[in-house]
Parts: C-alpha cells; structure tokens; sequence
C-alpha cells in the first residue's frame, strides 16, 4: 500500500516520517530525492536554462538560496520548475516501490502532495497539522530564514484547512498532541485496510 504524507513547512511531517519508519514502513522522502535529481545530465540542463547556472554551487550541491528566490516569488517559474521535477520524482519513486519488501507499508512524504496532485495516485494520504505560530518558530529556530522568507514560502503551500478534506488521516502537531499514539493508530487502521 502506498501512503501520502505530507505537511506544511515546519508542520513536523518529518519527524512524523521518522516515527513511521521506526515502525517498519518504507520511507521515500520526495524532497530529498528531488534534490539528487537535479543533478541528472537531462533535469540539470533543463533546470540551468529555466533558472540559469547560478542554480548550482558546484558538482553536488543546488543554490537552494537562488532557486528559492527565483520561484517563490514568481509562480510561474515554479510551476515549470515543478514540471522538470516531478515526472522524475514520479519515475524515482516508482523504482523504489517495486524493490520494497511485499507488505510494507510505503510512505511517500512530499512537501507538495495536494499541490501538485501526487495524492491521487497513492491509496491513503496523510497530513500533518499545526498552528500558524508553531510552525514559523521551528523553521526559524532550524533554518536561517527570516518570519517574511517563511511566509513567502507557505503562501506556495496549500492551508491545512485546505488540507484536510483531501486527506484521509490527520495528524496534530501541535505541543498538546502526543504524536506517538496518533501514529499508532493510524498504521493499525493501513495494516487492517493493506
């Protein structure tokens, strides 16, 4: 069974990630993967003619800086930038799916589930929620992103409220919500359904 999994910036949709995987479901991190992805010969010279070669460091590393700049504030660079990406991360994912252990749960976590439509090819989806004000606190206690950087980049990202109807499962994370139980009782239900 293949599972969504996804969260707004600094919703804790990783940490989520983690736990699942400490109880035995296959983790793909979409993000992560996209991110070795750029450095594909084809993806590479197609992100340097959308972008420009300021978009890479060097040989092994992004601008993540540069390429955030460019198409947070530009939605239609993005959506082509998306368009490059994607398809591979789709084409990746299913590679990954087919060395997976017969009965594992397999989890794709994705910034950009909702957004970009991935949900509707998995069988389950999962969101990870919390407040406005949680959220903004870790990214800028974990990253070096200013509260105007941070809102920038959730207006790129579906609300939770908008969020929520298109997801099976819930998960809260805020400070009053013991993640650990909610998880639980969402990988019995997968395991019931598998």
């Amino acid at each position: 069974m293949n599972i969504g999994l996804t969260g707004g910036i600094g919703s804790g949709k990783s940490t989520v990630a983690k736990l699942l995987e400490t109880m035995g479901c296959a983790i793909y991190n979409s993000d992560e993967r996209a991110k070795a992805l750029y450095f594909n010969t084809a993806i590479k010279l197609e992100i340097i003619k959308l972008l420009g070669k300021e978009s890479y460091l060097n040989e092994t590393e992004i601008n993540r800086k540069y390429i955030s700049e460019k198409v947070f504030s530009d939605s239609d660079l993005l959506l082509q930038l998306n368009q490059i990406i994607h398809p591979a991360v789709k084409n990746d994912f299913a590679q990954f799916a087919h060395k997976v252990r017969p009965g594992t749960l397999i989890i794709k976590e994705s910034a950009l589930l909702f957004e970009t439509g991935i949900y509707r090819e998995l069988d389950r989806n999962i969101v990870v929620t919390a407040s406005t004000e949680t959220k903004i606190a870790r990214v800028m206690k974990r990253n070096s992103m200013s509260k105007e950087e941070i809102e920038k980049r959730m207006l790129s990202q579906l609300t939770d409220e908008q969020k929520i109807p298109l997801a099976n499962y819930v998960i809260s994370n805020d400070k009053d919500s013991a993640l650990i139980p909610q998880v639980l009782s969402i990988i019995e239900t997968l395991k019931k359904d598998a």
